[in-house]
């Protein structure tokens, strides 16, 4: 009898080896000179116990300098109530991938959906997709979007306010896909309008891409750009910290075709890096332009209420050519995250963590400026993150990362980035303020 995740049996190797022409597994491998072949033994250590193998991790673990973080741009240390990583980690989420037969997916479709509705709420778009690999590559996806939708059009404009990461990012899915990348002058820490307007009345100009708050941790004012790009037929695409637009003015009062970024900050541990996960929201009249998936509500033949991938014209049922993009796959386990984040913490919870970020930021710099010893380098309204002019940076620096703080990531010669979370005490503050 075959068992369908058994290994082969000798028949099943045979057949196989039949099949190619060959007599054994050894002969498939003839092509490789024998100065090239392994024959000694593997260096594999022997098998360990439980608690040894505990201890083995922990002692690699251990290598590793837990430090009071005071770093941001773009990835942030927010607090994340315990009840969220225990439910995330039941296990039928932990297999859980793409949803393609409804019948037996109600419960990953269910909360897809529910993560759907709190992003285009939050952001206050009409339509948000379920998601995307990070807030990069939503924001280069958009980017793709505006040059695809406007067969003529390949110039992509974007503010030097926005994370130089973006930028990167943007710069690669450009240089492969045609589409010409142009920058719009940084004045004063913002974006400027003045160069905006000429830049876009040249013509040629399929979408403008701004962040808010931008790489700086200023709070731009978008007042008039909307209008600028509509009147010149290009998209407007909104970069944002999701946790910020609690309190911010949203992309959709700003009036974006697209917002995209980051969940992390809706309690995403840092973990060296990843895995996060991007969102993607949109007006409807641009529904039908969006990558990735979108699941729908809808009642089945008994009138319940039940969940569906709907518009389902997209990347993995149509040919590649004709796809807006390569998304067919998300970061579902962290939009899961995500979802059982903001309805653990609701809107007051997270307004309210928002809030301690955005005082304690504040509270910060003033300390650091009271030194004598950092100047604010834009005099600009700011969130949770500012940046500082600081004597003698790299000393400083690497004093505070002796004292186990992180205290914030370099920027040029001589700025320190500088980010607060609700995380954050007055103590740690105050100690890296006596640094100075």
């Amino acid at each position: 009898m075959n068992f369908k995740f058994f290994p082969h049996t000798e028949e099943d190797i045979q057949v196989m080896l039949n099949k190619v022409g060959v007599k054994t597994i050894q002969d498939l491998f003839a092509g490789i000179p024998e100065a090239l072949r392994f024959k000694g033994e593997y260096d594999i250590p022997e098998a360990k116990s439980e608690i040894e193998i505990r201890n083995f991790f922990k002692k690699l673990a251990d290598k590793n300098q837990q430090l009071t973080c005071f770093a941001g741009a773009g990835v942030y240390d927010h607090y994340t109530p315990s009840a969220v990583p225990q439910i995330v980690g039941r296990s039928e989420y932990l297999t859980s991938y793409t949803p393609y037969q409804a019948e037996i997916s109600q419960g990953t479709l269910h909360y897809i959906f529910e993560f759907q509705s709190m992003i285009a709420e939050l952001t206050n778009m009409d339509v948000a997709n379920a998601s995307m690999y990070d807030g990069s590559t939503a924001t280069a996806e958009a980017m793709m979007v505006a040059a695809v939708q406007s067969n003529k059009r390949k110039t992509v404009l974007y503010s030097e306010t926005i994370n130089p990461q973006i930028i990167e990012v943007l710069r690669t899915y450009a240089h492969f896909n045609g589409v010409n990348l142009v920058s719009v002058a940084n004045e004063n820490g913002v974006t400027s309008k003045h160069d905006l307007e000429a830049k876009i009345s040249e013509g040629d100009v399929a979408g403008v891409i701004v962040q808010q708050p931008n790489y700086y941790g200023i709070a731009e004012d978008f007042t008039g750009f909307a209008d600028i790009c509509h009147d010149n037929k290009a998209l407007f695409i909104v970069n944002s910290v999701a946790a910020d637009l609690s309190i911010l003015k949203t992309p959709g009062e700003w009036g974006a075709d697209f917002a995209v970024g980051d969940v992390q900050s809706l309690g995403l541990p840092m973990a060296f890096g990843g895995p996060y996960a991007g969102y993607m929201s949109c007006t409807q009249k641009m529904m039908r332009k969006m990558p990735g998936r979108i699941v729908g509500q809808t009642k089945d033949s008994r009138g319940q209420r039940v969940f569906v991938l709907t518009l389902q014209a997209r990347e993995q049922h149509i040919r590649r050519q004709k796809a807006t993009s390569n998304i067919c796959s998300n970061q579902s386990l962290m939009a899961l995250y995500s979802t059982i984040y903001m309805s653990m913490m609701g809107k007051q919870g997270v307004k309210e963590a928002a809030k301690i970020s955005f005082d304690g930021a504040h509270y910060l710099c003033d300390k650091m400026v009271a030194t004598g010893k950092a100047q604010l380098v834009y005099n600009q309204p700011f969130f949770n993150e500012f940046l500082v002019k600081v004597e003698k940076r790299d000393a400083f620096y690497d004093k505070a990362i002796e004292k186990g703080i992180l205290p914030g990531v370099k920027v040029g010669e001589d700025k320190l980035l500088v980010a607060v979370t609700e995380k954050r005490t007055k103590e740690e503050m105050e100690a890296l303020v006596s640094l100075l």
